[in-house]
């Protein structure tokens, strides 16, 4: 209504405040969260009455030491004159007892900082501005998810020493984020260089379901992937999980080949599956680690885990905080006698308790430095350390900050702050801490990664012991950040070499992979390369052909020259071949010595003796030139070799076919008024030999100019190795050549077929039509056996044929006449040679 004052909203608290369970006031407030305790039991609400605190049990010694770590290095601020002179530091812890919710809800109280005088009532409890500039915590991913989440958009610093999901390096999700511990983002990717290093491709691995494992675990089986590892079987477990679900996963990981299993657990997760994994004895594999539990005293002083001997892993780098041993051990419930949670943690480590009863009686006098427990190790700081330096993070950036509103600000005035300032002058931080790290955030809050290689080696006494053997550092190159030294290293069972991680054993060289069906690409099987190919590496995903002029050994490993064939004088074929040449030509020119001693004897007159040396002589060329077809082909015996027999064999059959022809004029000569010998005596003869000759020649020359022989490598007839022989260059030239010498060999033959039963005693036309007999089938047998012999085959059937053909002429045409000169001598008369002719005809 109109006039009427509207009365002012009044805001109330519901429910119960929470309070820090450990609290100092100071000119600047920062605000904690730890688990300090391992379990919360919710329980279910009626919703019929103010809901009671919610209670939390198992007291957590080591996030206890975080605690105290923070006040350590709160006070030893306040003691600097260095470091925000004349300003105390105070701060506000509070507990998530593990648990997200709670986590949120602690985060809630410190942005509203309701203090132990608060009422329900009172309306300033929700108007206060937050009393405190920055959160330090939480331990878990997930509830550090849930804090950052919730704080991130009224820009209230978060820096978390133990929080490495690297999905909380989104700056749009997580605006006021920050960590001094690395990102999985590397130790995932780490992870996965380590395991490929060691040779191992085949994998287990288990990861905690939670923000913190399921995120390390997508990056690292996206690293693996690259890296060329399998992962044979993924399973994710909670510490709420039942006990069957844990038995099983312990049954997969028993009874899977894998014998390298990865853990990318936390701590609270992987205690239940080593408490079932111990009941049944050391299951004989290696563990690779994640930086949660890699160092975890905890399990290394737990004997029924020994089987965690030879683990590895990536670890926050240790550091050594002096003084903080002294401070851990001062801490009494005498201190703050009213503060519960003293008193609980005091009962907690001495098993004792201050109200009596059944436990033993808690007096007071015990000492924290004669115990050795989580909380008391100061040999492992590689955390705490984190959190000292998440404390010196906030006060260089509130001394950087304060320093700048002075400069800015009149000397009357009083400097105001805000955590939106905070939050800038974090972003932009630089500073050392005195362990000796340099720390500044890069665009995403997160710090440089650098990590120990732990390896888990068991001392003298049987006590396992935390031995960095390497280091992980994410500034240098990429292929220098691992480094290690392997003669370090202890493995599973003590034993000096590492394990076998692989599903299939290292293919060697000469062989490649070859994936099983159904089964990752790390399961294979090793196929040798086939001829000409060869894998010089192990593990070679394909084979490589060899280049033309090389072929793969027998190893398949190496390609190596082929080996060059031809028809050489050395090997065996050559050498028979060479003795059957000589052999011929030295028959021929025996024949040539007789014919010449007895050259005035009737049957060399009787058959032109000019023509029958003109014969022998072009028969030794026919030996002879088979000489050329043996031997290293080059340009000039290719040239030499075709041309040579084309013509010698021109030549020889030129003189057969005038003997031939000569027989046919001679006996056509006896006939009545016959003169047709005038036309056809020596001279005729002489010009006809030259006459076939010269044709041969010139189809040779014309062969020579338009495309001669050449020598040639061959590889397309064997693969293994390379014959050369002589391409006859143009194929028409070849076969004319063969041509013209079968065109006369078949006139020869048809002139000799048609003499031979002419009447005489010795009639010459007989042996010639067996000689070209002879010779026609060598040839015409030569062409199928030439086209589909082989390599240096092809050379010996040519050399076979000219041989074959030679020694049948040779055997044919002059044995006969050298068995009556040497062994018949009384044949050899001119009465026996014209038998009832009485016409002396000198042909």
């Amino acid at each position: 209504m109109r006039g009427m004052a509207v009365p002012a909203p009044i805001c109330s608290l519901l429910g119960q405040p929470a309070l820090p369970l450990l609290s100092a006031e100071g000119d600047i407030n920062i605000g904690a969260v730890f688990g300090l305790h391992r379990n919360a039991l919710f329980k279910v609400h009626s919703f019929t009455s103010r809901p009671e605190k919610t209670p939390c049990i198992s007291f957590n010694p080591r996030e206890f030491q975080f605690a105290q770590t923070l006040i350590f290095a709160l006070e030893e601020i306040n003691n600097s004159s260095d470091l925000l002179p004349g300003l105390s530091l105070g701060y506000q812890v509070y507990d998530s007892c593990s648990s997200a919710t709670l986590g949120i809800h602690s985060a809630l109280a410190l942005m509203n900082s309701p203090g132990p005088e608060d009422s329900l009532g009172d309306p300033s409890a929700c108007s206060r501005s937050p009393a405190v500039l920055g959160i330090v915590g939480e331990s878990s991913s997930t509830s550090t998810i849930g804090i950052s989440s919730l704080v991130g958009p009224f820009s209230i610093p978060v820096i978390s020493h133990f929080a490495t999901c690297a999905c909380l390096s989104n700056r749009k999700k997580f605006p006021s984020f920050f960590r001094t511990i690395p990102s999985d983002f590397y130790q995932s990717r780490a992870l996965a260089k380590l395991v490929k290093h060691f040779g191992w491709n085949w994998v287990g691995v288990v990861n905690s379901n939670n923000d913190y494992g399921n995120n390390g675990m997508a990056t690292f089986m996206e690293a693996a992937w690259h890296e060329g590892v399998c992962v044979e079987y993924q399973e994710s477990i909670h510490r709420t999980d039942s006990r069957e679900k844990l038995l099983e996963v312990v049954k997969v990981i028993r009874r899977a080949t894998a014998r390298v299993v990865v853990l990318f657990l936390t701590l609270g997760d992987l205690i239940p599956l080593l408490n079932e994994l111990a009941l049944e004895g050391d299951p004989g594999l290696q563990w690779v680690g994640s930086e949660s539990w890699i160092t975890a005293r905890l399990l290394a002083d737990n004997k029924a885990y020994d089987f965690l001997r030879g683990a590895v892993g990536f670890a926050i780098r240790n550091a050594r905080l002096d003084g903080l041993e002294g401070f851990l051990d001062k801490v009494h419930p005498s201190q703050t006698p009213e503060n519960t949670l003293l008193r609980e943690f005091w009962e907690s480590v001495f098993q004792c308790s201050f109200e009596g009863g059944s436990s033993t009686l808690c007096t007071g006098t015990e000492s924290l430095a004669k115990l050795k427990n989580q909380y008391t190790d100061v040999s492992e700081l590689r955390i705490s350390s984190k959190v000292y330096t998440a404390v010196y993070a906030i006060a260089h950036a509130l001394h950087n900050l304060l320093t700048d509103l002075k400069n800015h600000t009149d000397s009357g005035n009083i400097p105001v702050y805000t955590s939106q300032q905070v939050l800038q002058y974090l972003k932009e931080v630089r500073f050392r801490v005195k362990t000796g790290e340099e720390i500044w955030f890069d665009a995403n809050g997160d710090v440089v990664a650098c990590y120990d290689l732990v390896n888990w080696q068991q001392d003298e006494n049987g006590t396992l012991q935390f031995h960095a053997v390497g280091l992980y550092d994410s500034s240098m190159p990429p292929e220098q950040r691992i480094t290690f030294n392997k003669r370090k290293l202890v493995w599973a069972g003590g034993q000096a070499e590492a394990p076998a991680g692989v599903c299939s054993e290292s293919c060697p060289t000469g062989t490649r992979k070859a994936v099983q069906k159904g089964k990752p690409v790390c399961c294979y099987d090793c196929v040798p390369c086939a001829e000409g190919e060869i894998s010089n590496i192990t593990d070679s995903n394909g084979c490589y052909r060899c280049d033309l002029d090389y072929w793969s050994n027998e190893k398949r490993d190496r390609c190596v020259l082929k080996p060059v064939e031809f028809l050489s004088y050395e090997e065996m074929m050559g050498i028979v071949l060479v003795f059957f040449s000589l052999l011929g030509s030295g028959v021929t020119t025996l024949v040539a010595v007789v014919f010449s001693v007895h050259k005035d004897t009737p049957i060399v007159r009787a058959n032109n003796s000019e023509l029958s040396f003109l014969l022998l002589f072009s028969l030794t060329l026919c030996f002879l030139c088979s000489l050329t077809f043996i031997g290293r082909p080059s340009e000039w015996s290719c040239t030499l070799r075709h041309t040579a027999f084309g013509i010698t064999f021109v030549l020889c059959i030129s003189c057969v076919l005038g003997k031939t022809i000569v027989v046919l004029m001679a006996f056509s000569a006896t006939l009545p008024a016959s003169n047709i010998m005038k036309w056809f005596g020596p001279p005729q003869q002489r010009l006809s030999v030259l006459a076939f000759t010269l044709i041969q020649v010139l189809i040779c020359a014309l062969w020579l100019t338009v495309s001669p022989p050449f020598p040639y490598k061959n590889m397309k007839t064997y693969k293994e190795k390379v014959i050369l022989e002589c391409d006859v260059g143009s194929a028409i030239g070849f076969w004319a050549v063969l041509g013209y010498i079968g065109l006369l060999a078949l006139l020869c033959f048809v002139l000799a077929f048609l003499a031979r039963k002419l009447p005489d005693n010795f009639n010459e036309a007989k042996f010639i039509t067996f000689s070209m007999l002879i010779f026609c089938a060598v040839w015409i047998t030569f062409i199928p056996a030439y086209v589909s012999s082989p390599g240096k085959f092809t050379v010996a059937v040519e050399i076979f044929a000219i041989l074959a053909s030679s020694f049948g002429l040779l055997f044919c045409i002059f044995a006969p006449k050298c068995f009556i000169i040497l062994l018949r001598p009384e044949q050899n008369t001119k009465k026996h040679m014209m038998g009832k002719t009485s016409n002396d005809i000198r042909y």
